[in-house]
């Protein structure tokens, strides 16, 4: 990903898979990949978001999403994430085809997140850590 010479850095933090059922998504990776379960968090709208990693730090956020049955393709991977130091400023220098949503105070999360799309439409979130 090529960041513009007035960017801050930025390192890969998730991505982010949408699951019909949260626990027998963790079950699973924890089980079938030995991931291990780092946190979890219940986002404003009520969805539950369970995160497990890897022993070399790659981390899967389990996001539960309402469905009638299997996930249709399009709707199974949602977004990919990077820590950014200073997620206003990102967001202003990074070209974006698409707004998501706009910087904000995410307190669940514990961070100050910003969705864009990238040319072919894939979301990418902005994520800058409470201190």
């Amino acid at each position: 990903m090529a960041v513009s010479s007035h960017s801050s850095s930025m390192e890969t933090l998730h991505m982010c898979l949408n699951v019909t059922d949260v626990e027998r998504a963790v079950d699973y990776y924890t089980t079938e990949f030995g991931f291990e379960e780092t946190w979890s968090f219940e986002a404003a709208d009520g969805s539950v978001n369970r995160y497990v990693a890897a022993d070399d730090g790659v981390e899967l956020q389990l996001s539960e999403t309402a469905s009638d049955g299997a996930l249709a393709e399009g709707e199974l991977w949602d977004h990919l994430a990077f820590v950014v130091d200073d997620v206003d400023a990102q967001f202003e220098a990074i070209e974006n085809h698409g707004v998501v949503k706009e910087p904000g105070d995410q307190p669940a999360a514990g961070a100050r997140t910003a969705m864009i799309r990238d040319p072919d439409g894939h979301v990418i979130e902005l994520v800058q850590p409470d201190d």
